[in-house]
């Protein structure tokens, strides 16, 4: 923030922001908006993530596992940028909606226009060195034969469209941190709605195969960027005209909290590229396997992913209105949502778990692995919640980089000796029990810290608060 205000906050501690000023989150039941912002960002994420499984699922009607295979590994890259573009959006989030909290909207509002063009500049220089390198990447990633030409083609057509990626995730953070809940989900929908018309029609009617799944992905990128910039700059009036001054006065603050944010993000991507190496091991069946089951887990569990995002907004609000009871209430409310719709995810997946292996034409390995994932590695993903809870607590409060070491110490300890520890016992099976085993350990260690650190917020004074407000 710019430091006008924050040293304006410093000289009126004391004071309330006017009522009418200040953000949703501030009053009102924390359950409810949590239960609402994530419902509403867990279909929009879900939607988001859908345009991937559709592709997946068309491509699977040409009777090719190879195809399937190589729009695996491609994913498993195409994951990663995205969750650059996730960890530019917990940035925006958090400094949006404490603006907001603190009853400053016009600050919000700068904040928001200059976290935008951070966002599109970066990913547009990330989908560069990207393209430039997808065939060594792809490589490294295990890749080889039809599957790595396959692959290759996929992101050549895909990747140009990052920079539209970040403009509408940014478009839609913004929205959630104002807590404008619905406009939020719809940015990402549009996404899913613009596959579900184009996927059948480029990838089997016209025949265009692969091509066809990236350039449905390439639309649906260029709906949700559209739709995302109209709503926060023309309907809802929540950018402001860019400024350079803005720019440079926001960087260091963005920076602060994207960055560790980043890194925490990108972590999931690198345990998922360890997932792949450790299953290239057992066949590209089971590769092919993993990849529904990565698409499946978004999608199933989209609540679960969106926790971060959607309580990110509440979270910062109420920090910035110092009203820290509520924020202790905010992560306790989460946790209780993230077991319940875990369960209610893990029963409809054990049922449906044969379905999904048939529908997608997986061979025996591949099959095993999505019975292996829907009867035993799904019920861990509540522990992922917990960690992702954690991470929002950490990111919105001061503490990005307590976030960041969560997330790498599942991701880069953990997974791999368990992944292929299990894998060389079990096969592919193995693997997906290691992933679980991982997500349990790290889950469980994230959340206790996060729970006893937002405990201590109302005993600590609000200097010290202040101090580490600043700190970001």
């Amino acid at each position: 923030m710019s430091e006008a205000s924050m040293d304006h906050s410093a000289s009126d501690t004391t004071a309330a922001p006017a009522p009418d000023r200040r953000g949703k989150f501030v009053t009102g039941s924390t359950m409810r908006h949590v239960v609402v912002m994530t419902l509403t960002g867990s279909l929009g994420l879900s939607f988001l993530f859908l345009v991937d499984f559709l592709a997946l699922w068309w491509i699977s009607r040409l009777d090719n596992e190879v195809l399937i295979t190589a729009i695996g590994f491609a994913g498993t890259i195409q994951f990663f940028v995205m969750s650059v573009a996730v960890g530019l959006m917990i940035g925006a989030v958090a400094l949006v909606s404490r603006a907001l909290g603190m009853g400053d909207p016009e600050e919000a509002r700068r904040i928001a226009t200059s976290a935008m063009i951070f966002g599109a500049s970066f990913q547009t220089c990330l989908a560069l060195l990207v393209f430039v390198f997808r065939r060594p990447i792809l490589i490294w990633t295990g890749a080889d034969g039809e599957a790595l030409e396959v692959a290759a083609e996929f992101l050549s057509i895909s990747l140009p469209s990052l920079p539209l990626v970040a403009i509408g995730m940014c478009a839609s953070a913004v929205l959630r941190a104002a807590g404008e809940a619905w406009r939020s989900m719809m940015v990402t929908v549009s996404a899913g709605i613009v596959a579900l018309i184009v996927d059948p029609i480029l990838i089997v009617w016209m025949g265009w195969g692969v091509s066809g799944a990236a350039a449905a992905i390439v639309l649906s990128r260029l709906a949700m960027a559209v739709m995302g910039f109209y709503w926060v700059s023309r309907s809802r009036n929540l950018l402001a005209k860019p400024s350079l001054v803005d720019l440079r006065s926001f960087l260091a603050p963005f920076a602060a909290i994207a960055i560790p944010a980043v890194a925490t993000q990108v972590s999931t991507p690198f345990g998922n590229w360890v997932l792949v190496r450790a299953m290239a091991e057992h066949g590209d069946s089971a590769v092919a396997g993993l990849g529904v089951v990565m698409r499946l887990t978004i999608v199933c569990f989209g609540g679960i992913f969106a926790l971060s995002g959607a309580i990110g907004g509440i979270i910062g609000q109420n920090y910035g209105a110092k009203q820290y009871d509520r924020v202790a209430q905010a992560y306790a409310d989460a946790l209780k949502f993230c077991l319940a719709y875990t369960a209610v995810a893990w029963v409809l997946l054990i049922l449906s778990a044969d379905l999904i292996a048939s529908s997608f034409g997986l061979g025996p390995d591949g099959a095993q692995v999505v019975r292996v994932f829907a009867f035993y590695g799904a019920g861990a993903l509540v522990f992922t919640g917990a960690l992702f809870v954690s991470n929002a607590a950490f990111n919105n409060l001061g503490r990005p980089l307590w976030a960041t070491a969560a997330n790498w110490a599942r991701d880069a300890i953990l997974m791999a000796p368990f992944a292929f520890g299990l894998g060389a016992i079990y096969a592919g099976g193995g693997v997906i029990m290691g992933q679980a085993l991982a997500n349990v350990l790290a889950g469980l260690m994230a959340g206790l810290i996060g729970w006893r650190f937002v405990r201590r917020m109302g005993a600590r004074s609000s200097g010290a608060l202040d101090a580490g407000r600043a700190s970001t």
